[in-house]
C-alpha cells in the first residue's frame, strides 16, 4: 500500500476542518466533496466490478492546494458516496515527496494501475502504482519515475497529467504540455508494460497566438489532456492553462489515427470556464461515457481558510455526440434518486417579465423547464434570490430577432453583496431549433449551480451574504414566451449527517 510514509506530523493542523466545512451554509450537499481540506482534480475514474470508483486530488491537512494525496470515493449510483482510504499519499522522498497530481487508472491484466503525476520540487514525472482488487490498497513501483524527464531538445512550459489506454498490443499514453513559443500539446509516448515509455512525438499542437483573450483560446499548455471516440467522432478534451492560471476546458472534434490527430474544429466544453476545469472521463459497464470535473470556488483563500474545505466536484455527466457534431451533456438519471417534495407550475404564456414563484424555495433544488420562445425573446429564471431582491441569480436564454440561434447567460452580477466574491456573468451560445424549444435545467446546491440548456452546461458559484434568506425563486420573459412545463423537486443530501473522517 502507498501509505509509505506514517500520518503526517502536521495532521494536527487539520483538526476541525471537516466541523467547519460542515457548518459552512455554502458547502453542496447533493455534489461530492471531500470531507474537508483541499479538493481539486478528478482522477482514476473507473467503473470496476460494478462500483464507480472516484480518485480526487486531496489535501486532508488544509483548503489549500500543497503537498496533493489522492482522495477515494465510492458508489454503486453515481449519487451516494462512501469514503476510501486514502490511496496516494507523498513519499518522504522520491519523484512524489511534493505531491501525487493527476492520473489515471487503467486494467493491466486484471491488475488495476494507476498512473500519475509526481511532484517533487518543480519537476512533474510520470509514476505507476498497483492496487488490490477492490482498488483500497496501492503500492508505489519502485522504479518510478517511469519517464525520467521530458523529450529532450523540447522547451516546454508544463509536463503533468495523463490519459493512458490500451491500443493493439501496445499502451499509449498522452501527457499534457506545452512547446514555449508555439502553444499547448500532448505528447504521445507507447509502452509494452507500463514502465517503459518510448516517445513518439506530439499528437496536436495548439496556436497561442492565436484568440489570445478569447473563450476558445488554446493556451499555452494543455492540462488534463482526454481522448476518445464517440460514433466515429474522435475528440481530445483539455483544460488551458497559462502561467500558473486555469481558464477554460476545451475540446477539438477530429480523427485520431496512427500517431496524429487531424483537428477539425475547436468547442468550448463548459460555458462556466474556470468552474468547470480539468475534466475526466470514462465509459462505465453500461456502455455510457461519464465526465466529472472540478468546481473551483469564486471566494478568497481567505474565506477558503476560515470555511475549511475548498473545491467541489461536479455532478457526473453523460456526453454524447450531438446532431451537429458538438457533444451534448446532462447530469445523469440516477440524480433522480434524491428527488423529494415535487413542485409543477401550470404551463401557459409568461405575460410579465417578472413573477415570483412563493410555492417553489431553496438552495438544493433541481428545477426542469420547457420554454418556447419566438424570435427576439427572452426568458429569465431567477434563483438565491433574497425577499427583496437585492441578492438574486439570474438564468436568462434569448432567442435572436432572425430567429437563427440563441444565448444562454447567466448573470451573477446581483448574486452576492459581497465584493471579494466573483460575481462575473458567464454566457455560449445555445443552438436552438425552427420551433425555438428551450428543455432548460438547473440544478442548485448552495453554492454549486449547474445549468444545461439544449445539452450545453454552463456551471458557476455563488455567495450570497444571507444564504438562509437566499432560496426565492421566479420565472419571467419578455417578447412571446411559451411555458411549456416547470417541474421543480427538493433534494436530498447524498452524505449521511455529520462530519466524515479526513482519513478514511
Amino acid at each position: 500500500m502507498t501509505h509509505d510514509l506514517t500520518l503526517p506530523s502536521g495532521r494536527t493542523t487539520a483538526e476541525g476542518l471537516a466541523e467547519r466545512a460542515l457548518r459552512d451554509p455554502h458547502r453542496p450537499r447533493f455534489h461530492f466533496t471531500s470531507p474537508g481540506g483541499w479538493l481539486n482534480d478528478p482522477n482514476g475514474l473507473t467503473h470496476w466490478r460494478g462500483v464507480y470508483h472516484l480518485f480526487y486530488q486531496y489535501n486532508p491537512l488544509a483548503p489549500a492546494h500543497h503537498r496533493i494525496h489522492w482522495g477515494h470515493a465510492t458508489s454503486t449510483d453515481l449519487v451516494h458516496w462512501t469514503d476510501e482510504p486514502v490511496a496516494l499519499v507523498p513519499g518522504t522522498d522520491g519523484p512524489d515527496r511534493d505531491g501525487c497530481w493527476s492520473g489515471v487508472l487503467v486494467n493491466d491484466g486484471g491488475v488495476p494501475t494507476i498512473v500519475y503525476s509526481g511532484r517533487h520540487g518543480e519537476h512533474e514525472l510520470p509514476c505507476v502504482a498497483r492496487g488490490s482488487a477492490d482498488l483500497r490498497y496501492w503500492s508505489k513501483d519502485p522504479a518510478n519515475p517511469v519517464i525520467t524527464a521530458p523529450p529532450d531538445g523540447v522547451d516546454i512550459t508544463a509536463f503533468r497529467d495523463h490519459c493512458v489506454w490500451r491500443e493493439g498490443q501496445v499502451w499509449r499514453q498522452l501527457i499534457g504540455s506545452g512547446i514555449r513559443g508555439v502553444g499547448g500539446t500532448a505528447f504521445l509516448y507507447e509502452s509494452d508494460d507500463l514502465r517503459s515509455w518510448r516517445y513518439v512525438g506530439p499528437l496536436l499542437t495548439g496556436d497561442a497566438s492565436h484568440n489570445r483573450g478569447q473563450l476558445d483560446w488554446t493556451g499555452t499548455m494543455w492540462e488534463c489532456v482526454d481522448l476518445f471516440g464517440l460514433d466515429g467522432t474522435d475528440l481530445l478534451v483539455f483544460s488551458t492553462w497559462d502561467e500558473g492560471t486555469t481558464h477554460h476546458p476545451l475540446y477539438w472534434t477530429g480523427r485520431y489515427e496512427g500517431d496524429t490527430f487531424t483537428p477539425a474544429a475547436v468547442h468550448r466544453l463548459d460555458y462556466g470556464g474556470r468552474y468547470f476545469y480539468a475534466p475526466q472521463s470514462t465509459r462505465d459497464e453500461h456502455g455510457r461515457r461519464i465526465m466529472f470535473g472540478w468546481l473551483q470556488e469564486g471566494r478568497t483563500d481567505e474565506a477558503n481558510a476560515e470555511a475549511g474545505w475548498c473545491g467541489v466536484m461536479s455532478l457526473p455527466r453523460i456526453v454524447t455526440l450531438g446532431a451537429d457534431g458538438r457533444l451534448d451533456q446532462a447530469p445523469v438519471p440516477e440524480l433522480r434518486l434524491l428527488r423529494g417534495e415535487h413542485l409543477r407550475i401550470p404551463a401557459g404564456p409568461l405575460e410579465t417579465a417578472y413573477t415570483r414563484l412563493h410555492t417553489v424555495r431553496g438552495d438544493q433544488l433541481d428545477i426542469e423547464t420547457t420554454l418556447c420562445l419566438a424570435p427576439g425573446a427572452t426568458a429569465r429564471l431567477v434563483v438565491r434570490e433574497t425577499p427583496d431582491g437585492a441578492e438574486r441569480t439570474v438564468v436568462e436564454v434569448s432567442r435572436a430577432h432572425d430567429g437563427s440561434g440563441g444565448t444562454l447567460r447567466l448573470h451573477r452580477e446581483s448574486s452576492s453583496l459581497d465584493p471579494t466574491v466573483d460575481t462575473e456573468p458567464r454566457h455560449g451560445e445555445l443552438p436552438l431549433n425552427a420551433d425555438g424549444r428551450v428543455d432548460l435545467r438547473v440544478l442548485v446546491d448552495h453554492s454549486a449551480l449547474e445549468i444545461f440548456a439544449n445539452g450545453r452546461p454552463l456551471t458557476a458559484r455563488v455567495y450570497p451574504t444571507r444564504p438562509d434568506e437566499a432560496v426565492g425563486v421566479g420565472i419571467g420573459a419578455d417578447g412571446a414566451v411559451t411555458l411549456e412545463r416547470f417541474d421543480a423537486w427538493q433534494m436530498a443530501s447524498a452524505f449521511t449527517d455529520g462530519p466524515r473522517p479526513l482519513w478514511p
